[in-house]
């Protein structure tokens, strides 16, 4: 026993051991005195993502809402506020390649380490090939009052968004490989993002604040011809695209996302950030 026990009484570890409290005692101390919060509370969306006004989403019809059923993919995901819905435009010809819509949006708050997920995983995880991937802007129809942490150039809300090609095996020998779009973008902590890296360095900025959010809005074009399936090119993906979230941003906005500027302005009220009614 006294051969296990003599290493720990030796004066070197003994120093290591007191420098170490000290330390440890000292960091605890600074973050104190600095104010930074590690740990970020809740922050409620203001209704609950399957509220959305489906009336207001018009020249959209939602045609299916889907939920997840496997409680191991729900899990995975990490949240429970989201929407899967198919969306038909009825404005668009028959045989548009972006006639419908395919829309996923999730909301996440509270952990700011929290890693968001992004298409390019999840769809590589299915089996299918990451073709290209690449940044793009949408020129949105909107005010920009409406929505806030948009950038405008000449007056034009401008959007940062991911452009993602992905290609999936054809099971006709004869025809070759699908190739489709899929694009999203973040909202976190009020700010727009386009990438997951974007994510984490919006989170990073918010070092004193109370609470933490970010959203992702994610969706994919398709149409139906004679033969299957059908997708459009970039030209057509960008162009709906802008069409779609200038319809759906402002709804987001308005009516769900959590008002950033408010919630710190009352974050010192024991009651928390006050939710819009509306």
């Amino acid at each position: 026993m006294n051969k296990i026990i003599k290493p720990y009484i030796q004066l070197p570890f003994l120093i290591c051991l007191a420098v170490l409290v000290l330390a440890a005692g000292f960091k605890e101390a600074a973050i104190d005195w600095s104010g930074a919060k590690f740990k970020k509370l809740a922050i409620p969306l203001r209704k609950p993502l399957d509220d959305l006004d489906e009336s207001k989403l018009a020249p959209y019809r939602v045609r299916r809402k889907a939920k997840i059923g496997n409680h191991d993919v729900l899990e995975a995901l990490g949240t429970e506020d989201y929407i899967q819905w198919e969306l038909e435009d009825t404005e668009a010809e028959a045989l548009s390649p972006t006639r419908y819509c395919s829309l996923f949006i999730t909301y996440y708050t509270g952990d700011p380490d929290r890693v968001p997920h992004v298409p390019e995983e999840c769809f590589t995880g299915a089996g299918n090939q990451l073709f290209s991937r690449q940044a793009v802007t949408l020129s949105l129809d909107l005010d920009p009052a409406q929505v806030a942490g948009l950038r405008t150039n000449s007056g034009k809300p401008e959007l940062g968004a991911r452009y993602l090609i992905f290609s999936r095996k054809n099971g006709n020998i004869w025809v070759s490989d699908l190739k489709y779009g899929v694009m999203y973008f973040f909202k976190a902590n009020g700010k727009f993002a386009s990438s997951r890296t974007g994510v984490r360095a919006v989170m990073g900025e918010n070092l004193f604040g109370t609470y933490s959010y970010f959203s992702k809005v994610e969706w994919k074009f398709y149409g139906v011809g004679s033969g299957g399936m059908i997708y459009g090119n970039k030209a057509d993906v960008l162009s709906a695209s802008e069409k779609l979230i200038s319809v759906l941003l402002p709804l987001l906005e308005t009516e769900h996302w959590p008002d950033w500027e408010k919630a710190n302005q009352s974050e010192q009220s024991p009651a928390g950030p006050i939710a819009d009614s509306q």
